[in-house]
């Protein structure tokens, strides 16, 4: 071994400095290689170009936080085990430190470096409690290895004690003959700046101005009052464990409500990890019978179902990269029990479009929603109407997404276009619907053995 201890940060969904295990246990050496591997395989799944533009702002300012401290951010591209393992047998490091996490990719990644590390006598040093609150296999049922049910999982994970915030490193210097590279610095087209900065900009303000009354506006599709953290918490320019900190030092039914939907993330990692299969395959099998998807498919994509709020939910997706959690309820419901089309239809074209797109949380969400995962529920079905009535009452969210109804002043008249007049509807030039939906949900609900 080289006389200066050496270790290598791995960052992967953990791209900040602020209590970032990672990192701090890395910066615990003579010197630090702060590294991101740019990983081909993970770009042809979920590259798109909000993301992309997202990540690249995101790597640009976690390297600006680590210039600052002293060294800067180290970009490879290829396989990080390739890369890594360069890097190591190079520098002769002591250890390599990475963030746990779940998918099978990651979890093929951790095993295939551990092996080569291995092999040049190194050691790999998995953090847990890096990405989710708390440790993934952590909080356990009685006689099975995961929860399947989010009710009691919640009440453990609530008495479950938190690991405390990690400082930043005061100091990190890179070892002699590396130095950082030039990363680009990117920008979304549409409303999300990237990076850890901004990130905390972004929850400092709903700490103040939004959390509060979470609960009573979250599911307000015009309102748009949810905390829009998702896609920095997919990145890990936030840390789950300092939101719920933060979350609990305020209690309200507002903190409560957000505290849960972190609680929701965690639940789903931890299925996930217990059954890597489900990314893909039914949590619970219930023989459906998928229509083909043909031009339907097409349609729900494009946002030209005929049905406003569904439409208005896949628009949104489309410019920003983002769309609002009830919107992806009732799209989700729509693809899979209205329109009866499998669900990993749904999860791909999320996945390739949205910026805070999850394998964890994105499909076992759709599988939620789809009656195929750990709903209770699994037969329920979102009426588009009905929910457009709940949660864009004066039809605000339908106007702002879909241009067409931009200029029907009757809420009723903009959620439900068909009850124009036909001359006014030619005007209109709107999408008549693609289904009937009550014969939709009899479909589904037939071959669910329901009937009714």
């Amino acid at each position: 071994m080289s006389e200066r201890r050496i270790r290598i940060a791995v960052f992967t969904r953990d791209l900040r400095v602020n209590d970032n295990p990672v990192l701090a246990a890395a910066a615990n050496a003579d010197r630090t290689i702060p590294v991101f591997v740019q990983d081909p395989t993970i770009e042809a799944v979920f590259g798109n170009e909000h993301r992309q533009q997202f990540l690249d702002a995101g790597l640009a300012d976690l390297d600006r936080s680590l210039r600052e401290l002293g060294a800067g951010l180290v970009v490879r591209r290829g396989d990080p085990v390739t890369e890594i393992g360069r890097l190591a047998e190079r520098f002769d490091v002591e250890s390599v430190h990475i963030a746990a996490d779940v998918s099978g990719h990651a979890r093929s990644r951790e095993r295939r470096l551990e092996r080569a590390l291995a092999a040049q006598r190194r050691r790999l040093v998995v953090h847990e409690a890096a990405i989710t609150v708390h440790p993934v296999g952590d909080i356990t049922p009685t006689g099975s290895d995961h929860f399947s049910v989010f009710g009691p999982y919640f009440r453990r994970w609530q008495e479950q004690l938190r690991r405390p915030l990690i400082d930043v490193p005061e100091r990190i210097e890179l070892p002699d003959g590396l130095g950082a590279a030039s990363v680009p610095r990117g920008r979304p087209a549409h409303a999300w700046p990237g990076g850890e900065s901004a990130a905390r900009e972004r929850a400092n303000a709903w700490f103040a101005d939004g959390l509060a009354t979470y609960h009573d506006v979250h599911d307000d599709l015009a309102a748009d009052k949810t905390s829009k953290l998702s896609p920095y918490l997919h990145l890990g320019n936030l840390s789950p464990v300092e939101l719920v900190t933060r979350a609990a030092e305020r209690p309200t039914a507002g903190s409560e409500a957000f505290i849960r939907q972190l609680a929701w993330r965690d639940f789903h990692h931890q299925v996930l990890a217990a059954r890597p299969g489900a990314a893909w395959n039914d949590y619970r099998n219930h023989d459906d019978r998928w229509n083909d998807p043909g031009s339907l498919l097409d349609a729900w994509r494009a946002g030209q179902t005929g049905y406003p709020l569904v439409d208005a939910g896949m628009r949104q997706l489309s410019r920003t990269g983002w769309m609002h959690n009830r919107a992806r309820l009732v799209t989700g419901s729509f693809l899979t029990k209205t329109l009866y089309l499998d669900w990993r239809h749904g999860a791909r074209h999320f996945l390739g479009n949205l910026v805070d797109g999850d394998l964890a949380n994105n499909n076992l969400n759709w599988q939620w929603v789809a009656g195929t995962g750990t709903d209770t529920r699994p037969n329920r079905v979102l009426n588009p109407l009905r929910q457009g009535e709940r949660f864009d009452k004066d039809a605000n969210y339908v106007r702002r997404w879909l241009p067409e109804l931009s200029g029907i002043a009757d809420a009723r008249d903009a959620r439900e276009p068909w009850r124009l007049p036909a001359d006014r509807r030619r005007t209109v030039k709107y999408t008549e619907p693609v289904v009937d939906l009550a014969a939709g949900r009899q479909q589904f609900l037939i071959s669910r053995g329901g009937g009714r």
